[in-house]
């Protein structure tokens, strides 16, 4: 019985998730890389909580949940090109959200927070947290739904 519970003791400690394993999956560095008070000066308090905290934004808060304009979303913190507007869609979730995102900009983890696991988004070249991927989206195009935080986001239109 004591070895039983030493091992599910060692079994809870070796599966967290601490903070110091959420770094780059490659263990290369970022191409933009900053100190916390550099991104604190450049971002705004949400948007520091959401793409260096891994935040959440509110529900239907982000003005791009209808945006229809042509163009591109970047990431808001290095302005690397994340999604094109031809893939967003209206999920209803309460995030921006798109069928696909450019290929090589943004990279995936996975998320334990709330208990089971989740794919998580982020911007390849600075690492700021942007939503999760999810397999319910739309089924004729890829079935990916890409659950964004619009603060994640800037949104350059289209020329």
């Amino acid at each position: 019985m004591k070895k039983i519970f030493i091992f599910i003791i060692c079994s809870i400690f070796l599966s967290c998730n601490g903070s110091a394993q959420k770094e780059n999956k490659n263990n290369k560095p970022y191409k933009v890389t900053k100190t916390e008070e550099e991104w604190k000066t450049q971002l705004s308090d949400l948007e520091y909580y959401v793409l260096r905290k891994a935040g959440t934004e509110e529900r239907f808060s982000s003005p791009f949940n209808k945006n229809y304009e042509k163009g591109i979303y970047v990431c808001k913190a290095c302005e690397t090109p994340l999604f094109k507007s031809e893939h967003k869609y209206d999920s209803g979730s309460g995030w921006p959200s798109f069928d696909r995102e450019i290929k090589g900009n943004v990279a995936f983890s996975t998320d334990y927070k709330i208990g089971y696991s989740r794919t998580e988004e982020h911007c390849a070249t600075c690492g700021g947290h942007l939503g999760h991927v999810f397999n319910d989206g739309p089924r004729e195009t890829t079935g990916k739904r890409h659950c964004i935080n619009g603060v994640a986001l800037k949104f350059i239109p289209q020329k």
